[in-house]
């Protein structure tokens, strides 16, 4: 049995489309958008411009629903010519305030796979976003205690595997990281000296998109958490 004396110690988990639904509600409020700036171009340009808004933000609002509103919001001012009308804005804000107090709906398997594997390895939940919208999604999954650490980061790069790992378990090489992003869960990790273990999830924002690194020795995809257990078994 792998544990923590043996090759493997340290399992850190992404939280967003990993353990619990997230994408979805972002393009749903995207569509409804685009509904509302409908006359003032077409679905797939508004939504295009948005992306734009959205990329060039990350250094100033981070990752999350907060920034992701105010990204909204510049958009319409600029497709707008200024024109915005206050109460389009209103309702942009609204649509952000309704992400942020959506229920929280665990994906499949990740109940079952966090229970049995809870003490048998130190668990982290790695995180990128608002702090506390994090901390309010981890608090209505129920999750919680399931983990030894959590780390809220801004980004996910290789350093923060680095970093965390030593500090929440016995460095990188004898770690895993599960996620549904090649860009942020996989990619990093597996530069950082870890496994990489890719759960794809039926929508990844496409900011998030990289190939896999299919030649990496210590890269693994699954079709779901469920299999991770078993992966975990045959990697003894």
């Amino acid at each position: 049995m792998t544990s923590r004396d043996g090759k493997l110690s340290t399992i850190g988990f992404d939280a967003d489309d990993t353990l619990w639904q997230n994408e979805q509600f972002f393009r749903m409020t995207e569509n409804h958008f685009a509904t509302l700036l409908a006359e003032h171009g077409e679905e797939a340009q508004l939504k295009a411009r948005l992306l734009e808004a959205e990329k060039r933000n990350l250094g100033a609002y981070g990752f999350g629903i907060k920034g992701f509103t105010l990204s909204m919001i510049e958009t319409a001012i600029e497709v707008t010519g200024g024109q915005v009308p206050a109460r389009v804005i209103e309702q942009i804000l609204a649509a952000g305030r309704e992400m942020l107090s959506h229920p929280i709906e665990t994906l499949p398997h990740v109940h079952d796979t966090l229970k049995a594997l809870a003490g048998r390895y130190r668990l982290v939940l790695i995180t990128k976003g608002d702090l506390f919208d994090q901390e309010r999604k981890l608090a209505q999954s129920g999750l919680g205690d399931f983990f030894d650490a959590v780390e809220i980061v801004s980004d996910k790069s290789r350093p923060t595997y680095e970093r965390i790992f030593a500090r929440h378990g016995d460095g990188p090489s004898r770690a895993m990281m599960v996620g549904n992003s090649l860009k942020s869960d996989v990619v990093p990790a597996i530069d950082a000296g870890s496994w990489g273990v890719y759960i794809p999830h039926d929508l990844t924002w496409v900011y998030e998109h990289v190939e896999e690194p299919v030649g990496a020795e210590r890269f693994r995809k699954l079709p779901h958490l469920g299999e991770l257990a078993e992966l975990l078994k045959r990697l003894d």
